[in-house]
Formats: C-alpha cells, structure tokens, sequence
C-alpha cells in the first residue's frame, strides 16, 4: 500500500496558521519560512500553502514516483511531481528516495 505522506491546505498568514495549530494542537513544526509549513502529526504531515505557491493538495509516496510524469526538485530537498485525479483534485506524488 502506498503512504500518504502529508495533506496541504491553503493559508493566507503561515504564521499565524503555525501559532493557531501549535496553540490548539499537539504537533511539531518540521520547516516553516513565509510561503509554507510543515506541521508534524503522529500520523500524517499537515503543509499550510499560500494560494499560488502551491495547490491545495494530498501527497502520496511512491518508489515509481517518475511514471506519473517528471520530478520537480523541491527547496526541502523532495522530489516530487503534481498530477490530478479523476475529478481534479491535485495529487502530489513523492519521490520514496528523496524523503
């Protein structure tokens, strides 16, 4: 089975996302800088995007990630490449390796 890796979802102020969910929640900041973070769960990662960064999105790891088209290098060092489902939902789909 494949591992979802993390769930982005848009924020206008990364920071103040960051303090709301370091306040309310039990989770890690894995890398934050202006225009994303990365929050850490027991479970699963949650990304705050800024519109136009990135699309608000669901991220699966994968060995074959190269199939779904070519990867993108990312500034966490990932590679990566964004597909979307049948009913247009963006789909990131991880490089294994890169993690």
């Amino acid at each position: 089975m494949d591992t979802l890796h993390h769930i982005a979802i848009p924020t206008n102020d990364v920071a103040a996302s960051v303090a709301w969910y370091q306040t309310n929640m039990d989770c890690s900041v894995e890398y934050q800088d202006d225009t994303w973070a990365l929050l850490g769960f027991d479970n699963i990662k949650l990304a705050l995007v800024v519109p136009g960064q990135h699309p608000p999105h669901l991220a699966i790891v994968r060995d074959d990630a190269e199939r779904f088209g070519p990867l993108v290098r990312h500034r966490d060092g990932t590679r990566s490449v964004y597909v979307k489902d049948s009913a247009g939902n963006f789909v990131e789909v991880l490089e294994a390796a890169s993690l």
